[in-house]
């Protein structure tokens, strides 16, 4: 329907025009109609040859029709569809807010929350009566721990992992420009870095996934050699190894070889036209310590650089194997990603998508608390990802245990996604994720990356509000103290009382065993040399 309407009505207005315009001579009322659709042929005309709006661009006056309805939608909604704050994946709120900090528009709100705030589960942040003042909302974090040469000051809020290949050429080009203007990191995703990532110059995080994109031999195993051409680039900032992603932890993925063309093969190293396979695990290591070696690798491969993983929780002692491993070789990643199963993707399968792995704050804290159990909390960064998109967001991840926030689809709202879900069809009607040129093209860069640049800039500067209005002065202290959850109609809780939290050196103390019943079954079945579970 879409690639109908997508001159159609472009076209029906030029048609139109000329068919009345003769008619208009004789009969006052074909004037009329002549006019109308001169008008639309002009609206048409602006349309293609504007640069603001992708949609316009790429669906000359049909377009129009969306922006009526979502003008109507406040009335509508009313009667026919969802609430504002229907999650679906993202809610109509949540949209809005990023287009209006995007764009600069008014985003505040008149006559009061629609949220009831007795529902069970409604949460908020406790204010202070003496709020603070602070100056600026350059929150950084230093990332890197004692081994390693490089340390990097990050943003507190970054672009999440998103490859080229699942976004267009430009959506890569407009948001490593926006994380250029905004200073803050655009992580590569596992696809690789493209020409696309370097041309614009922003800081980039380089992830490598189990097919090693960029860094592979012919037969798809490691290149140590080909990875630190790249690992050394001055562009590349951190190392993420990508040991799984929330939206589909343990399924792998496959790039179709009808996709896989001359540039997409050049960027990750794999033959053009044939399907690029990213496997399930990993081939250059098999066990907890052997992941270790690997980190420790890449970290000397790549100058120094800070080096990390991403992960998606699951099996618990899996992840307290691994915890184990750091203690066994001495070895400790910069940082840690935690990915939460409410992550997105270009395509899943249902069942994934819905019922596999562990959502992010339940992941978050298992990964903090059990650091902070070891006493190696002070060594490593935790960086957290999972539908975040307001400060709110970022305030109540950090809360729970992480340093940093990152977000992928909320600055995809900011190159203009609509949620139309067809990331996976190739037909994406903003020109984000799709490879289709004609579509891509209609994403105007220098336009765009602006719109990342003020949505980064204008959600930053409210959580720094909250952060005065709490009476803090670094969002790093948030605790789970400031966050209150109703958990019935008269009874509420903080995230502290409702998440018990380990004390530092809990689990090195035999004598101090953790109530938490995760750890009662699963951190005395976990061994550093494998990833099985030994009762």
């Amino acid at each position: 329907m879409l690639i109908f309407l997508r001159y159609a009505l472009f076209a029906l207005a030029i048609i139109g025009s000329l068919a009345t315009l003769k008619m208009s001579l004789h009969n006052p009322w074909w004037l009329l109609l002549s006019s109308i659709f001169i008008a639309l042929t002009i609206v048409g005309i602006i349309d293609i040859r504007q640069t603001h709006s992708t949609l316009r661009r790429n669906y000359p006056i049909a377009a129009h029709i969306r922006f009526i309805f979502e003008e109507l939608r406040p009335m509508l909604r009313q009667y026919i569809v969802e609430a504002d704050d229907d999650e679906v994946p993202f809610s109509h709120d949540q949209r809005s807010l990023v287009y209006q900090r995007a764009k600069s528009e008014l985003e505040t709100r008149a006559f009061g929350t629609e949220k009831n705030v007795y529902n069970t589960r409604y949460e908020w942040i406790n204010h202070s009566i003496s709020p603070t003042k602070l100056h600026n909302n350059n929150f950084r974090i230093e990332i890197g721990g004692p081994d390693c040469k490089q340390p990097y000051s990050a943003s507190i809020f970054n672009i999440s992992a998103m490859s080229f290949g699942s976004l267009s050429p430009n959506a890569i080009r407009a948001l490593n420009k926006g994380a250029r203007l905004g200073q803050f990191y655009h992580d590569t995703g596992e696809g690789s870095i493209s020409s696309y990532h370097r041309e614009q110059g922003g800081d980039m995080v380089w992830e490598l996934g189990s097919g090693y994109f960029g860094a592979r031999n012919d037969d798809g195993t490691f290149s140590p050699e080909r990875f630190a051409e790249r690992a050394t680039l001055e562009q590349v900032k951190m190392i993420e190894l990508k040991l799984s992603q929330g939206a589909k932890p343990g399924h792998g993925g496959m790039l179709p070889g009808a996709k896989v063309n001359a540039e997409i093969a050049s960027t990750r190293g794999v033959p053009e036209g044939q399907d690029c396979i990213s496997p399930a695990s990993h081939s250059a290591f098999s066990t907890p310590e052997e992941l270790l070696h690997f980190i420790a690798q890449l970290r000397d491969l790549s100058g120094g650089k800070p080096t990390g993983f991403k992960l998606a929780i699951g099996h618990p002692w899996e992840w307290f194997a691994i915890a184990k491993a750091m203690l066994s070789t001495g070895i400790t990643p910069d940082f840690i990603v935690v990915d939460g199963a409410e992550g997105g993707t270009g395509a899943a399968p249902l069942e994934f998508a819905d019922h596999i792995g562990t959502p992010m704050r339940e992941g978050l804290m298992l990964v903090h608390n059990t650091l902070v159990g070891l006493n190696l909390r002070d060594k490593i960064k935790i960086g957290a990802a999972g539908k975040i998109i307001t400060a709110f967001d970022i305030a109540r991840t950090l809360a729970l245990g992480a340093d940093w926030c990152n977000s992928a689809r909320g600055f995809m709202f900011a190159l203009g996604c609509i949620q139309s879900q067809s990331c996976h069809t190739d037909r994406c009607p903003t020109g984000i994720a799709t490879q289709d040129e004609k579509r891509w093209k209609g994403l105007d860069v220098p336009d765009k990356a602006v719109r990342v640049q003020h949505f980064h800039a204008r959600t930053v500067a409210t959580l720094r509000e909250l952060v005065e209005a709490a009476g803090l002065q670094h969002p790093n202290e948030f605790g789970p103290e400031h966050i209150i959850r109703r958990v019935s109609p008269t009874l509420v809780r903080s995230l502290g009382t409702l998440h018990p939290y380990l004390q530092a050196g809990d689990l090195l103390n035999p004598e101090r065993q953790p109530e938490h019943i995760v750890f009662q079954r699963f951190w005395a079945g976990a061994r550093p040399d494998t990833f099985a579970f030994t009762q």
